[in-house]
């Protein structure tokens, strides 16, 4: 065993990229629809810059949405770059770009469509002030929550050093950290999807083009945070023991120190078997399914199993047996 130290991660996996490709695609286009779909209660040209809280410039109502829809390409191109070159050193950075910049671009033309609508000409457009503060505010911390998210699953981490052996040395004293992450790609990109629809309810309120209809958005807004909660997972072992958290932020987790469990081993287990995909209990227990195949599979104390599907279960398995033995629990 050695000091918790640092190696490069693995790349991005394929659910986060599926993900930014549906969202990226959302984006684009409700940056091309807004401004179109409201085009007949619009001035073309409209207002499209303001000096201070007056408009000042203008652009035909096309231009306009071909604009910020090129803007946004730029964008997140940019996040690409940043993911493929950068994420070792800067974790969270596409994503943060990537997040940011859908919220800012969406917000702002959702804004400029309502100080549009319904004007004569692009002159008499509402004037520009607390809109602008909302929607930076609202960037920020879309861009800063998905910098966590993208922290938590980029940048560097350690693995306990290969093993054939079942239980592996873990002297007294000793530092290390073993974590394996599993996302289920259609899940993340259904839980985009979904919340691209609910964005599209509330950016239609804010431009002014309908009433904000919770009954619309709410049955969208919230599967769409419980798939995401529900489409990745992350499995992290200490000398504290196994803590399996959900979702981009790890959040929920459950935690389980070496007393608490009897053993720990790593089992085939098939989507069928765990009874479909997500979070399930049967007669195996409870298993954390996202993808078939090995499973980390732990027996508590009180008798019961705990299965989650990740990648290097074995390795996983034969530490968490190590710490068990140390604890003077049995492993069997």
């Amino acid at each position: 065993m050695t000091d918790e130290g640092s190696r490069p991660a693995r790349p991005a996996h394929r659910g986060a990229l599926w993900g930014a490709a549906a969202w990226s695609l959302g984006v684009l286009a409700l940056l091309v629809a807004l401004p179109l779909v409201a085009r007949h209660r619009l001035p073309d040209p409209m207002a499209t810059h303001w000096d201070g809280r007056e408009p000042d410039g203008s652009m035909p109502v096309t231009a306009s949405a071909l604009l910020l829809a090129g803007i946004w390409l730029v964008l997140a191109l940019t996040s690409v770059l940043l993911q493929r070159y950068y994420a070792v050193r800067s974790p969270g950075g596409g994503a943060a770009t990537l997040v940011a910049g859908g919220v800012l671009l969406t917000g702002a033309q959702a804004a400029v469509v309502h100080a549009n609508l319904d004007r004569a000409r692009w002159q008499d457009a509402a004037p520009m002030d607390v809109d602008v503060l909302l929607v930076l505010v609202a960037a920020a911390a879309a861009g800063g929550l998905a910098w966590l998210a993208g922290r938590r699953f980029g940048g560097r981490v350690e693995e306990d050093p290969a093993a054939d052996a079942p239980v592996l040395d873990a002297p007294e004293g000793e530092r290390f950290v073993w974590l394996s992450r599993v996302a289920n790609p259609w899940l993340q990109v259904l839980a985009v999807v979904l919340g691209l629809v609910a964005a599209a309810g509330v950016l239609a309120a804010v431009s002014g083009l309908a009433e904000l209809d919770w009954s619309f958005v709410l049955p969208f807004a919230v599967p769409a945070g419980a798939v995401l909660a529900c489409s990745s997972v992350q499995a992290r072992v200490t000398t504290r023991g196994l803590t399996v958290g959900f979702g981009p932020f790890g959040r929920p987790a459950r935690h389980w120190s070496p007393a608490e469990l009897v053993s720990a081993r790593a089992e085939l287990r098939t989507v069928a078997q765990a009874g479909g995909w997500g979070y399930r209990i049967n007669g195996l227990g409870t298993t954390v399914m996202l993808r078939g195949g090995v499973c980390l599979v732990v027996r508590t104390r009180r008798g019961t199993d705990f299965a989650v599907s990740i990648d290097d279960a074995e390795r996983g398995a034969a530490l968490l047996n190590a710490l068990i033995a140390r604890s003077g629990q049995p492993t069997g």
